[in-house]
């Protein structure tokens, strides 16, 4: 019997997970008018497989209609084929839904525009981890630790590039069994898309070398974590780089500085949608390389916002290669989901005219809750009840999203808390581990 081929239909759910419905390949221009039946309540499956309280309960149609300009569409040798779309969660009349994340994106997107004329370019660094591997010991960045997965990388790069990404550098990362894949930046909302398609060829890149990969936030306390790091610039409608001033703070322009300003103000607040779960808070602390306090870095790799530097020299490509990284993030979010965080923040810093603090070059760590203070700093919180008490509680940051998606979302964790809240820290990351 010859198989019929199928084509996955796909978003990137609040749990951050890649979920959908296949179809016949030869049904594909019918579905890119209707797509394909949704149910409401899918949103408030968690990641694992609990479905939280949810007001839609078993009432509701919805379409998920899949995007020809967001697929992927790669075969690894001996396997199946690797072909899915992915798309927007819309009600019957054709309405983005309210918990379609890459409708929250494109409307975050929006916001950007009309207040400042600048539209995102943005590249996602991922951090990843083999699977039920000894480690490699001593080849924290090494050539023996990259040559020991050299197959799986220049197969995991191939398939990036068929599926219409930039692959830009692979590593063995510091950790055990850990890597760090990079792709060029693009625009708008292409981005996220990248970021959801590079994690599952990730994984299946993996999968065809009979190995397994995690992007869980972090499997030991006591070893590294997986972070994603997110590169933002702007270019206005003509194309020409906006991101980078020579005299201005660090090198940021005007919009630049207010739109960091902004993301530094409202980082504790947005967090919950940045690094969303239980075991993210044990990777978001001092001296881990990721982010413990609202601080702007310059060059920085212990800031949550960092100026990024530049290898070119002339004017002209500085500003084409100028950026600013969000570090307070990782892989148990959508990167939908987050990048509108970030964005809304950015552009409430755009709207109220916001000036960025001074680059920290000291341990935050060292300073007294007074002493942060004072200079506009504040720990970051230091676990997701409390960052999820900290997004309720500022009416700006909920009021950028539609009316119930804060309690929706807040119902949605509380179910995934409670999954782990009787197990120990082994099991937690076991689970995530698992799952992500």
């Amino acid at each position: 019997m010859t198989p019929m081929p199928l084509i996955f239909a796909a978003t990137s759910d609040l749990a951050g997970k890649v979920r959908g419905k296949a179809f016949p390949a030869d049904q594909l221009d019918k579905r890119l008018k209707r797509g394909v039946g949704w149910t409401p309540t899918n949103v408030q499956i968690t990641c694992f497989d609990r479905i939280a309280e949810s007001p839609f309960g078993a009432l509701g149609d919805l379409l998920l209609i899949p995007d020809p300009e967001a697929v992927a569409d790669v075969c690894f040798d001996g396997g199946p084929s690797e072909h899915f779309m992915l798309g927007d969660i819309t009600t019957l009349e054709g309405d983005p839904w309210d918990f379609c994340m890459r409708s929250l994106l494109k409307a975050a997107l929006k916001r950007l525009h009309d207040q400042a004329g600048v539209n995102l370019i943005c590249a996602f660094e991922h951090e990843f981890q083999l699977k039920a591997l000894p480690a490699i010991d001593n080849e924290g960045y090494g050539r023996g630790g990259f040559q020991a997965q050299r197959a799986l990388c220049e197969t995991l790069m191939a398939a990036l590039a068929q599926a219409g990404l930039e692959p830009d550098s692979i590593m063995k990362e510091y950790g055990p069994n850990q890597y760090e894949v990079v792709v060029g930046p693009a625009q708008g909302v292409r981005a996220a898309d990248e970021a959801v398609i590079l994690r599952e060829l990730t994984r299946s890149a993996a999968r065809s070398q009979g190995q397994a990969a995690t992007f869980t936030p972090i499997r030991d306390p006591e070893s590294v974590g997986n972070g994603v790091h997110i590169h933002m610039s702007f270019v206005n409608d003509a194309g020409t780089p906006v991101t980078y001033d020579k005299n201005g703070p660090c090198g940021m322009s005007q919009i630049t500085d207010a739109f960091a300003a902004g993301v530094l103000k409202y980082l504790p607040n947005i967090i919950a949608l940045t690094a969303p779960s239980v075991i993210s808070y044990a990777r978001l602390t001092p001296h881990r390389w990721s982010a413990a306090y609202n601080n702007l870095g310059f060059r920085d790799r212990e800031a949550s916002l960092r100026v990024c530097p530049v290898t070119a020299r002339d004017p002209a490509s500085i500003a084409r290669q100028f950026n600013i990284e969000y570090r307070a993030a990782d892989a148990a979010a959508s990167p939908y989901l987050a990048l509108a965080a970030i964005l809304h923040a950015g552009t409430q810093g755009i709207e109220d005219a916001l000036k960025s603090p001074d680059p920290t070059e000291e341990d935050l760590s060292l300073l007294s809750p007074e002493a942060l203070q004072a200079r506009g700093f504040v720990r970051l919180p230091e676990t997701l009840e409390a960052a999820l008490d900290a997004f309720e509680a500022d009416s700006t940051v909920t009021g950028w999203f539609p009316g119930p998606f804060a309690a929706v979302y807040r119902a949605h964790k509380t179910a995934e808390i409670a999954h782990v809240a009787d197990m120990d820290t082994a099991m937690r990351c076991a689970a995530y581990e698992g799952t992500y």
